[in-house]
Protein backbone atom coordinates (compact mmCIF):
# COMPACT_ATOMS: atom_id res chain seq x y z
CA UNK A 1 0.00 0.00 0.00
CA UNK A 2 1.24 3.42 -0.54
CA UNK A 3 1.09 6.71 2.02
CA UNK A 4 -2.32 6.39 3.90
CA UNK A 5 -4.02 9.09 5.80
CA UNK A 6 -6.76 9.22 7.83
CA UNK A 7 -9.61 11.40 7.43
CA UNK A 8 -12.48 11.77 10.15
CA UNK A 9 -15.52 13.83 9.75
CA UNK A 10 -18.53 14.64 12.47
CA UNK A 11 -21.54 17.04 12.75
CA UNK A 12 -24.97 17.28 11.99
CA UNK A 13 -25.87 15.48 9.08
CA UNK A 14 -27.33 17.05 5.74
CA UNK A 15 -27.30 16.14 2.36
CA UNK A 16 -23.78 16.96 0.50
CA UNK A 17 -21.10 15.92 2.90
CA UNK A 18 -19.53 12.93 1.37
CA UNK A 19 -19.63 14.92 -1.91
CA UNK A 20 -18.40 17.64 -0.53
CA UNK A 21 -15.09 16.04 1.19
CA UNK A 22 -14.91 13.63 -1.53
CA UNK A 23 -14.60 16.35 -4.26
CA UNK A 24 -11.52 17.69 -2.33
CA UNK A 25 -10.04 14.31 -2.52
CA UNK A 26 -10.51 13.54 -5.96
CA UNK A 27 -9.25 17.04 -6.82
CA UNK A 28 -6.16 15.87 -5.25
CA UNK A 29 -5.74 13.02 -6.60
CA UNK A 30 -6.00 10.73 -3.74
CA UNK A 31 -7.45 7.73 -3.80
CA UNK A 32 -10.08 6.85 -0.95
CA UNK A 33 -9.48 2.83 0.01
CA UNK A 34 -11.81 2.32 2.71
CA UNK A 35 -14.91 4.43 4.18
CA UNK A 36 -17.28 3.85 6.81
CA UNK A 37 -20.22 6.10 7.65
CA UNK A 38 -23.01 6.39 10.38
CA UNK A 39 -25.88 8.65 11.21
CA UNK A 40 -27.19 8.20 15.37
CA UNK A 41 -29.97 10.53 15.85
CA UNK A 42 -29.07 13.28 13.51
CA UNK A 43 -25.56 13.12 14.14
CA UNK A 44 -22.78 12.32 10.71
CA UNK A 45 -19.68 10.69 11.37
CA UNK A 46 -18.01 9.33 8.88
CA UNK A 47 -14.04 7.95 8.67
CA UNK A 48 -12.08 7.34 5.69
CA UNK A 49 -8.63 5.88 5.23
CA UNK A 50 -7.07 7.79 2.06
CA UNK A 51 -4.12 6.65 -0.30
CA UNK A 52 -1.79 9.62 -1.15
CA UNK A 53 1.07 8.13 -2.55
CA UNK A 54 0.19 9.53 -6.17
CA UNK A 55 -1.49 13.45 -4.65
CA UNK A 56 -0.86 16.00 -6.35
CA UNK A 57 -0.98 17.66 -2.92
CA UNK A 58 1.35 16.68 0.26
CA UNK A 59 -0.64 15.81 3.42
CA UNK A 60 -0.54 19.74 5.11
CA UNK A 61 -2.22 20.91 2.15
CA UNK A 62 -4.93 18.82 1.77
CA UNK A 63 -5.11 19.18 5.89
CA UNK A 64 -5.66 22.75 5.36
CA UNK A 65 -8.58 21.81 2.26
CA UNK A 66 -10.26 19.60 4.11
CA UNK A 67 -10.45 21.37 7.22
CA UNK A 68 -11.66 24.93 5.21
CA UNK A 69 -14.34 22.71 3.29
CA UNK A 70 -15.98 21.17 6.47
CA UNK A 71 -16.26 24.82 7.92
CA UNK A 72 -17.76 25.70 4.63
CA UNK A 73 -20.09 23.01 5.52
CA UNK A 74 -20.60 23.23 8.95
CA UNK A 75 -18.64 19.98 10.10
CA UNK A 76 -15.50 18.63 11.32
CA UNK A 77 -12.79 17.50 9.97
CA UNK A 78 -9.50 15.75 11.31
CA UNK A 79 -6.61 14.27 9.65
CA UNK A 80 -3.84 12.16 10.80
CA UNK A 81 -0.93 10.57 8.89
CA UNK A 82 -1.80 6.36 9.47
CA UNK A 83 1.61 6.09 11.55
CA UNK A 84 0.25 8.89 14.24
CA UNK A 85 -3.64 7.25 13.99
CA UNK A 86 -1.83 3.79 15.13
CA UNK A 87 0.47 5.61 17.67
CA UNK A 88 -2.59 6.91 19.13
CA UNK A 89 -4.40 3.61 19.72
CA UNK A 90 -1.23 2.33 21.11
CA UNK A 91 -1.19 5.02 24.19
Amino acid sequence: MGEMIVVTVVGADKPGIVAAISSVLAEAKANIVDISMTVLRGFFSMIMVVDISEAISDIFELRDRLEEKGKEIGVRVMVLHEDVFRYMQKV
